[in-house]
């Protein structure tokens, strides 16, 4: 980490708030945390934003969206953390294809384009064409639908360059659960940290 991770005084309460929420969410203390110690407002508010984004689409599709959108991005960080979540949501098979071929184009046809249509608005927002959207909803994708993975993009892409500009790295007890052929597709940013004993 790049910064002092000691949250300010008028602070203080509000991040042992937020390292305790995280601390029950992963079974340890991720690294991510100390970004947001000057700020653990701004974190509870991303939160919120995140959860308000990720429960308008089908779980599956957002794990891909975000991991999609973390790799362009290359933040080791996100997209192995949720190559976990999307293995635990039904996923396994989608993690084989993407190691298999990390531009996703083994997915099937629709997922191979929101796959696609992800990583290049978290690449470069201003190459997607009119041809894209409509190519999206030839394979039967709502506007609704292609604004919510905008939305999951956009999310993403705050998150994932907080923790990258600040010197968050990938716990080893997140990278210990990938298989290492996802691990090797995925880790295409900052390498995690060293394996290290129970958290306190």
């Amino acid at each position: 980490m790049f910064i002092d991770t000691t949250a300010p005084e008028d602070a203080a309460a509000d991040f042992g708030e937020y390292m305790e929420q995280q601390r029950q969410a992963w079974g340890f203390l991720p690294d991510y945390v100390g970004c947001f110690a000057a700020r653990p407002n701004v974190a509870l508010a991303w939160s919120a934003l995140s959860r308000t984004v990720a429960t308008s689409m089908p779980r599956r599709r957002y794990e891909l969206v975000t991991i999609a959108a973390a790799r362009a991005r290359k933040s080791s960080y996100c997209a192995v953390a949720h190559a976990t979540f999307l293995r635990d949501n039904g996923g396994g098979d989608d993690l084989r294809a993407l190691a298999a071929d990390p531009t996703g184009s083994t997915l099937d046809v629709v997922d191979a384009a929101v796959f696609r249509f992800a990583a290049a608005t978290a690449s470069d927002p201003t190459s997607i064409r009119q041809a894209d959207i409509d190519g999206l909803r030839r394979l039967g994708l709502t506007d609704p639908e292609i604004a919510d993975i905008t939305y999951a993009v956009g999310v993403r892409l705050f998150f994932a360059t907080v923790l990258d500009a600040l010197g968050a790295r990938l716990d080893a007890q997140t990278a210990a659960q990938v298989e290492p052929g996802v691990l090797a597709v995925l880790s295409v940013g900052r390498p995690p940290l060293a394996e290290k004993g129970p958290d306190p």
